[in-house]
């Protein structure tokens, strides 16, 4: 493990692409990923696991079977496992999303927004 700093806006000129998480770093089997939101993402779920966005960056929602929370640069969001969610963005935004090593980020969904997983920067 290395002790270097870790730089979010370094990291996230790495890359373009929407809705791809990077990972950043591991703390025991969890995992750090930067992503760049927007658009319309898919209805999902994590049965196994929460997972939490951090906005650096930008505005976001999470929509919900019964509510949508909008999250600013500085908010935080705890969704839980097997809660079927749905993110977008109207403009980019900058996220940092912490969860298990190994969560694919559209769940079982079939979509072609499903990323590859463990892609490190």
């Amino acid at each position: 493990m290395s002790h270097a700093p870790i730089n979010f806006a370094d990291k996230l000129a790495l890359f373009s692409e929407h809705w791809s998480p990077k990972v950043i770093a591991e703390m025991n089997d969890y995992q750090f990923k930067l992503v760049k939101l927007q658009g319309e993402f898919v209805w999902h779920d994590h049965p196994d696991t929460d997972e939490v966005f951090i906005v650096l960056s930008g505005e976001m929602h999470i929509a919900f079977q019964e509510r949508t929370a909008h999250l600013k640069a500085g908010d935080m969001l705890v969704v839980p496992k097997g809660a079927e969610h749905k993110p977008y963005a109207e403009q980019e935004c900058q996220v940092l999303i912490i969860e298990p090593k190994g969560v694919v980020n559209t769940g079982d969904a079939d979509s072609a927004l499903t990323a590859q997983n463990d892609v490190w920067i």
